[in-house]
């Protein structure tokens, strides 16, 4: 056990507290037993050394290790948990859970029989952790995390502070607030920047090899999440990267699933099954007519990546720059708000919002009888009346 203290101790002293998250405020870290769920690369790691470090006591009493380290080998994370416990142990941070087995019961376990101990557990985007809620759904408090909106990104790399915009406020005063954002910045300068590379938070790290790393990520969820906890054959792995390909170049994708499937050489519906995985996983983003009650094997209407980033992985050269807007547009709302396939013009939101979305010459000729209706357009600094730049999107969260 003292071996797992080194180690997050070393971690801690490498922590940086120079930006946080915004999702860091809106946990509620008091809750006996919280769970945070994304997909890999999004910095749910950092967030909770980062939460230690700001708020809670680098002694016995706190401690952060990950699952699937070799110590469990050996070891259970019921042992851990009650040495821990009698050594006077308050707060236990667990990462990687969807790693170690039987990690649902365990928790349940360690719920029921440490009331004074606070845990904070991290895991997949998978729905490997929402079907394990059926044991916690009294106890755990579950959060999803996503990558960096752009917001965020400008945040982190100006030093800026520039708060989150609700979207109707967005929607009913776009002018006023874009002439705040612009005296403390030029937006669309470092749009393009954010859209091809500024979506994980490690970018910054060695910025030439953040493809590489982006590539990594998706790898280990197609080579070993995917199969591991969907049960994805492997086989079929080379040709899913395939249609990602696909998807990046698409204008943007509108799916046929039976030529898809036939020419995949799978099965409609285990197709089907597949394409609601690659959701689960943050790797696309699937559109319905009606999102309500959606299920394992209904047919997405829309099909995008799941962020813009992907798209200059999968087709450096070929990306489509129609599908690179909406890409963005699906990602930064689809956080807090229902995105739907819209009869007329491109996305319904929530029901009410209509949204068409193109260059900066677009016009309202596909939505003008459509109420409560907006244009989203690129490469505009400003907007006027029901026409809004694309940017602004992206400072929603």
């Amino acid at each position: 056990m003292e071996l797992l203290y080194e180690k997050f101790i070393r971690k801690i002293e490498q922590t940086q507290l120079n930006f946080t998250r915004s999702i860091l405020d809106k946990i509620h870290w008091n809750a006996r037993l919280i769970g945070i769920r994304g997909a890999r690369g999004v910095g749910k790691t950092t967030l909770m050394l980062q939460y230690i470090k700001k708020n809670l006591p680098i002694d016995q009493s706190t401690l952060y290790v990950t699952l699937d380290n070799i110590w469990f080998a050996n070891n259970t994370l019921s042992d851990l948990t009650d040495q821990f416990v009698k050594r006077g142990g308050k707060y236990l941070f667990l990462d990687e859970v969807h790693k170690y087995p039987n990690w649902s019961q365990e928790l349940k376990n360690i719920y029921d029989d440490y009331p004074n101990l606070k845990v904070v557990f991290t895991g997949s985007s998978l729905l490997e952790l929402l079907n394990a809620r059926s044991d916690l759904s009294r106890r755990a408090i579950l959060y999803t995390m996503q990558g960096l909106s752009y917001r965020e990104y400008v945040n982190l790399t100006k030093r800026l502070t520039v708060p989150e915009i609700k979207l109707e406020e967005l929607l009913e005063d776009h002018v006023t607030i874009a002439r705040e954002i612009n005296s403390k910045l030029k937006p669309l300068e470092h749009f393009t920047n954010y859209l091809k590379s500024g979506y994980y938070p490690f970018f910054q790290e060695i910025p030439e090899l953040y493809y590489n790393r982006v590539e990594e990520v998706i790898n280990l969820i197609l080579e070993i999440e995917l199969p591991l906890l969907r049960k994805v054959d492997v086989g079929y792995i080379p040709k899913l990267k395939q249609l990602l390909q696909i998807i990046a170049e698409s204008v943007p994708f509108i799916p046929n699933v039976s030529k898809l499937s036939e020419r995949i050489g799978i099965n409609r519906n285990t197709f089907i099954s597949y394409l609601y995985f690659l959701q689960e996983a943050n790797i696309t983003r699937n559109l319905y007519k009606d999102a309500k009650g959606i299920t394992q094997m209904q047919k997405p209407d829309k099909i995008y990546l799941e962020n813009s980033n992907l798209q200059y992985v999968f087709s450096p050269f070929h990306a489509n720059t129609g599908n690179v807007r909406e890409t963005f547009f699906v990602n930064q709302l689809s956080y807090k708000h229902l995105v739907e396939y819209a009869p007329e013009g491109d996305f319904l939101v929530d029901h009410t919002f209509t949204f068409e979305l193109g260059g900066k010459t677009k016009t309202n000729r596909q939505i003008k009888n459509t109420p409560k209706s907006f244009i989203v357009a690129d490469d505009l600094e400003y907007g006027m009346e029901n026409i809004i730049p694309l940017w602004m999107f992206g400072f929603l969260y």
